[in-house]
């Protein structure tokens, strides 16, 4: 529009002055609006370079953001992120040239799924937030020794349970997980549910130096073997967690508490925690009275330890000041895969209370019972040989009580689950990891297993009301065996049979053919 101003004017002025009326005043006059318009020129074509200089510079803080969030945050399966295919390596390489060839700064390539924060699925909206999440599902059929362990088939949605993480900043970090179990929480008559959600982590790191970290009071796991800590379903083969963890380790062992931890070596690892004890009572919270005790002399309540279920029940509650018993328990544990012996790791870790007899403890003929303390030991290896498919696991428990005729088990008119001095158990795994090859557009891996289980819980040597004599049904052999096939490290189809064997009158009757489905990521 400028240009074809000018050109007016100049030629307006040209035939004014073929007609005799320029002088020299009109000719200076032209020459300053000439001078104008090239001076407007030279301001629109400022006003139409800068949009691409604010695009370039949003882009540029786009990516320097995308980088940033990515630091702040990084996904906690981003070391098993697929590599790319043939068709994104080409789109990027497209994108690259485009971009050198227009001169700007390109926008960063879309991340790869497991890159993602918000459950592998988007891009997290605030950065430092992540959000994970694993579960399973087990179906299949089992005996059931209440029935005379007649065969019944079912079907669990064993649990679903997310993980929220959040760098407040980059030295402190929050942490959860909640979990719903068995389908959800609902429990009505209509229901079909039959399930609890609960907090299962909750706690904030302070990260200050690689040998020392402190982990805030809050909802932790007790530091004893592997699964108990690392018990997502893809880091064991059975559809159930090992014998070991379903009661002489009462996984998943969720406890108040605080802890520091850190690396000592490059092969060593450490934690410590101090913790609110386990507690002997296993009944409802109906029967804790006002005064948290248990229900006063002359009404009978369940042992939260005994020779049946083991520790399974005696987790002391999470909630509203509901603890029985004023003492603290301690803990530690010592992570080592040591760089001189490829494929090996493993852990050594101790756990004592001075006492776990809950407040107004009695037996069911009134008298009240003393104290008892709890001491723990747990040694466990992981070994994969280098260069092959083969991998062995192996682990001892050992629980010992310091005054078993205090607990509740020995004083509750029921021989049948009594506890001895101590409790042990141990198992073996051998398993082998087969490459199926590449099945829809993924690495897939097969891992025929067989684990060998032993454990006591009732050995001779207490002394209470119930008769001196262990039952049988505490001393258990466990034979599992199935496979675990991988469509992806963060997924995982399984089938078991588990044979299970004790010493008691009827047998165990409580074999299973489960099939199981799981996932983390």
């Amino acid at each position: 529009m400028l240009a074809a101003t000018a050109i007016s004017i100049l030629s307006s002025g040209a035939a004014y002055a073929a007609e005799g009326g320029a002088n020299d005043a009109l000719l200076k006059k032209l020459e300053k609006m000439e001078q104008r318009i090239q001076q407007l020129e030279a301001e629109l074509k400022q006003k139409q370079d800068r949009p691409t200089a604010d695009t370039d510079a949003k882009r540029a803080a786009k990516t320097a953001s995308l980088t940033s969030t990515s630091a702040a945050a990084p996904s906690a399966e981003a070391k098993d992120a697929p590599a790319k295919s043939d068709a994104q390596k080409s789109d990027a390489q497209s994108s690259e040239k485009s971009a050198k060839s227009k001169d700007f700064i390109p926008l960063p390539p879309l991340p790869s799924a497991s890159d993602k924060p918000i459950l592998g699925l988007a891009d997290s909206p605030v950065s430092g937030l992540s959000i994970g999440a694993y579960g399973e599902m087990n179906f299949g059929t089992m005996q059931n020794p209440a029935a005379g362990g007649q065969w019944q088939k079912g079907f669990d949605a064993a649990r679903f349970v997310l993980l929220p993480t959040y760098a407040i900043t980059p030295n402190i970090i929050f942490n959860a997980e909640i979990e719903f179990e068995h389908a959800g929480s609902g429990f009505d008559n209509d229901d079909k549910l039959h399930g609890t959600a609960e907090i299962e982590q909750l706690w904030v790191d302070f990260k200050i130096i690689d040998q020392f970290n402190w982990r805030s009071p809050g909802i932790d796991l007790v530091p004893i073997g592997y699964i108990n800590q690392h018990h997502e379903p893809t880091q064991f083969y059975s559809v159930l967690r090992p014998a070991l963890y379903n009661g002489l380790i009462p996984s998943t062992w969720k406890v108040p508490a605080t802890s520091v931890y850190g690396t000592i070596t490059e092969d060593l690892k450490y934690q410590v925690m101090l913790s609110t004890s386990n507690e002997d009572f296993g009944d409802s919270f109906d029967n804790r009275t006002e005064a948290k005790t248990v229900p006063l002399p002359g009404t009978a309540y369940v042992a939260g330890i005994d020779g049946v279920t083991a520790l399974a029940f005696s987790r002391p509650p999470l909630g509203d000041f509901q603890q029985l018993n004023n003492a603290m328990a301690v803990s530690g544990r010592l992570d080592f895969t040591p760089t001189f012996w490829p494929g090996f790791a493993g852990s050594v870790s101790a756990y004592f209370s001075p006492n776990t007899t809950p407040r107004g403890a009695h037996d069911d003929l009134g008298n009240f019972l003393g104290r008892s303390s709890l001491t723990m030991f747990d040694a466990e290896f992981r070994y994969r040989v280098p260069d092959t498919g083969l991998e062995f696991r192996g682990e001892y428990v050992l629980a010992g009580f310091g005054h078993p005729e205090n607990l509740r088990a020995n004083n509750d008119s029921d021989p049948t689950n009594n506890v001895g001095k101590s409790m042990y158990g141990y198992s073996g795994e051998i398993a082998y990891h087969v490459p199926l090859g590449t099945i829809l557009n993924s690495e897939w891996e097969a891992v025929p297993f067989y684990r060998y289980t032993y454990q006591n819980l009732q050995t001779s040597g207490f002394a209470g009301t119930d008769a001196n004599l262990p039952t049988g049904q505490g001393q258990r052999q466990y034979h599992t065996a199935g496979f675990a096939v991988f469509p992806s490290p963060k997924i995982v189809l399984k089938a078991t049979y588990q044979r299970v064997i004790d010493k008691s009158a009827t047998g165990a009757l409580s074999d299973s053919f489960l099939g199981g489905v799981g996932f983390f990521f």
